[in-house]
């Protein structure tokens, strides 16, 4: 007996952050497809320079070739390039994806400020650099929650707010002070949310991932290095996955998943507080 999740057909699902090969969004983006819905792709434009080898090496297209995936599963997808750390371009955003849809049913912020200079002591970092991770993050999940719940609001038909978070909130690792500050703040900003959408049927939860083998932590050297960070910390023995993520967020939007609001879950693969012996 297989157990099917409902309530995707006819729907429209936002995923920010979409493009890269090997991540999260992708992942999630197809995971919604294949449940039935149509799917709306937001990335930065990233020039080809920037991709990972990986991707250069299959001529890879951005959040134009997620779009293709989506179609190939029998779905509708619109790519389209956007700031989430614009409120002008998140506007923007909404009218086209209503203009092109008429609906939207589910937003998914997974849009991140890309690791760099931010990944210092506190005392140590650019304003520049915080203001770059807080805008992304914080603000972008922000102005992007405001706009597409209160569409949502006017729909009638209730909905589902994913924000992708991250273990880092519970941690509090030394040199992570913007990104980990954004995400505890992500973390309040859902349960608050939650608590104001609920009457709209609107549901908002926080799925916070672990370590997760994606090219945003490509900084990390594959093999021992790896390997042994995984061995020391993940209780079930592997780095996460894209997919592992995907399948709580498409839970999280179904209608088995309806009467969870507010909630932090954290996807980790049971992370330990300190590392394991060898």
């Amino acid at each position: 007996m297989s157990y099917i999740l409902t309530g995707f057909e006819g729907k429209v699902a936002v995923v920010t952050g979409a493009g890269r090969m090997r991540s999260i969004g992708r992942p999630i983006a197809l995971a919604l497809a294949k449940a039935g819905c149509d799917i709306v792709l937001t990335g930065t434009g990233r020039p080809a320079e920037q991709y990972p080898e990986d991707e250069r090496a299959v001529n890879w297209r951005d959040i134009e070739s997620v779009a293709d995936e989506v179609r190939q599963l029998g779905r509708r997808a619109l790519p389209v390039v956007s700031d989430v750390s614009s409120p002008e371009a998140v506007e923007a955003l909404l009218e086209r994806v209503v203009a092109e849809f008429g609906r939207v049913d589910f937003l998914v912020n997974n849009a991140g400020a890309t690791r760099g200079g931010d990944r210092v002591p506190a005392t140590q970092m650019s304003i520049e650099t915080w203001q770059r991770v807080m805008n992304t993050n914080l603000n972008g999940t922000f102005y992007m929650s405001r706009a597409f719940a209160r569409r949502m609001g006017e729909q009638g038909e209730g909905g589902a707010i994913i924000n992708i978070s991250s273990l880092a909130a519970q941690l509090l690792a030394p040199d992570t002070s913007a990104y980990a500050t954004t995400k505890v703040a992500i973390n309040g900003l859902t349960t608050i949310m939650a608590r104001e959408l609920g009457p709209k049927k609107i549901r908002v939860n926080v799925v916070a991932p672990g370590i997760v083998e994606t090219s945003r932590l490509d900084d990390v050297p594959r093999g021992k290095v790896w390997d042994d960070m995984v061995a020391a910390y993940i209780s079930l023995g592997r780095a996460g996955t894209g997919d592992d993520i995907a399948h709580l967020v498409t839970f999280l939007c179904s209608d088995q998943g309806e009467w969870i609001t507010g909630q932090n879950i954290y996807v980790d693969g049971g992370h330990l507080p300190t590392p394991r012996r060898q």
